[in-house]
């Protein structure tokens, strides 16, 4: 028997039929929502309350790639109040811990660069140029999503503790074409095979569309790893439409504002009668997505374990305990016993599996430069944040080999890195699903008493 009573066989059934999306699956999330809600929530939250991940650089202001649109949300709950100069610890503040190896480099290590940046000196600015466009390939090659120009003076700070993610009152066609476009052209899915539910379909009156007998038809024919990226979408969809519901304004007046949980919004969008039988699936998929950065967490331990890395803010007996919290917390995560095995997924042919995988990442991308297309700038906020955390999940998830090999020597730069601005992602991103599994338990308890 394995931890909180699972015993292997039940695990490997579990994983299964996790995978193949049936509903038996009540007896697993009881046990996955305690060892959320009472091992993982209680520590991210502490960790995410701290200043190395609450301070978020992000360029707001980037053009939507796809489409003309220069209409912006006028709601004054979309605003993002961005950080003065004085609001962000020096640490985080200067260019040399983008990326957060850099803070852990000694007087020797300096020096090493410096002489490294004398024989820089001596290339042509063509050949220099060339170098750093390698570079930027190399880091950009690994990555699920695009991430802003931190250097860029377009970019800012954001407080994310004091930009809450919650329902700004943006919805309605602009909100839906986010993630139609998402959905319609990103998950590749052919324009014949119609979405059930979907607002913008000009037939959305056929019951067979509505259902969606069609379009689960084809998903099940699809190779393992394309259904598993629909359901990540999908749960990263459901997960935000719970942040939603449950941080709802229900009451405002001159004095104050009272947010709290909309159970008829709740309903609306995961209740099975009022959603035709999808909104159980979305939350399946949500638990799916929930599993994927969990494993994450886990793989990435031995790089967060390094004597080399510091979560660098200037403020060293600070860091030094948010690093303990941060290997306390990914030290649980390890513990879970029905991690997903992401073996499973690109291991067919080798030529045809990199092409997928290749395929996988830029779809991906894709729909983080959507993100630049939502108006409102709250929403934009999170959504490139979570996409982001997502990416970088993904990210570690195929980098085992480079993550195995990773050296323990405290002066070798192992050849994968995190950037500061994926790091921070990767954790805020968890912590919003993280947040959504709770909700869920409270979902059902004010359900529950509705109906007594």
């Amino acid at each position: 028997t394995d931890f909180y009573g699972f015993s292997r066989h039940f695990t490997i059934t579990l994983l299964k039929l996790c995978i193949s999306g049936l509903k038996n699956l009540q007896n697993f999330y009881s046990n996955y929502n305690f060892f959320n809600n009472k091992e993982i929530f209680p520590k991210l939250q502490k960790l995410l309350s701290s200043d190395y991940f609450r301070f978020y650089k992000v360029n707001l202001n980037n053009p939507c790639p796809f489409w003309t649109d220069h209409s912006q949300c006028g709601l004054k709950y979309c605003a993002v109040k961005p950080c003065t100069e004085g609001e962000v610890p020096e640490g985080l503040k200067s260019s040399s811990y983008k990326y957060s190896e850099a803070a852990s480099q000694d007087i020797e290590e300096c020096e090493k660069a410096e002489k490294l940046g004398a024989v820089d000196g001596s290339l042509s600015d063509e050949t220099r140029q060339a170098l750093q466009e390698w570079k930027k390939h190399d880091d950009e090659s690994d990555r699920f999503c695009m991430l802003d120009d931190e250097d860029s003076p377009k970019s800012q700070y954001v407080d994310l503790l004091l930009n809450p993610e919650r329902f700004t009152g943006y919805k309605g066609p602009e909100a839906w074409r986010i993630w139609n476009s998402i959905y319609e052209e990103n998950c590749f899915k052919p324009y014949s095979v119609k979405r059930p539910l979907n607002p913008l379909a000009s037939n959305s009156g056929d019951l067979f569309l509505i259902k969606g007998q069609g379009f689960y038809r084809w998903l099940e024919g699809l190779c393992v790893e394309k259904r598993a990226f629909f359901r990540l979408v999908s749960g990263l969809h459901a997960s935000i439409n719970t942040h939603l519901s449950a941080r709802y304004l229900l009451d405002e007046n001159w004095f104050e504002m009272k947010w709290g949980h909309n159970v008829s919004e709740f309903q609306q969008r995961f209740d099975e009668e009022l959603t035709e039988g999808e909104g159980p699936k979305r939350l399946r998929n949500l638990y799916f997505l929930y599993l994927i950065e969990l494993r994450a967490l886990a793989k990435i331990l031995p790089y967060f374990e390094r004597p080399a890395f510091h979560l660098y803010t200037g403020q060293r007996t600070q860091d030094n305990e948010n690093k303990k919290l941060l290997l306390e917390l990914l030290h649980v995560a390890k513990s879970f016993p029905l991690h997903f095995d992401e073996t499973a997924l690109f291991a067919g042919n080798k030529k045809e599996a990199m092409k997928l995988k290749e395929d996988f990442k830029m779809t991906f991308k894709n729909i983080s430069r959507i993100m630049d297309c939502v108006e409102c700038f709250k929403c934009r906020l999170w959504g490139k944040l979570q996409t982001q955390g997502l990416g970088t999940a993904l990210k570690i998830l195929f980098s085992e080999r480079q993550i195995e090999a990773m050296p323990n020597m405290s002066n070798t730069n192992p050849s994968f890195q995190l950037s500061r601005q994926e790091i921070v992602s990767l954790f805020n991103a968890f912590g919003r699903i993280s947040t959504s599994v709770r909700e869920l338990e409270n979902f059902r308890s004010l359900l529950s008493n509705l109906k007594q």
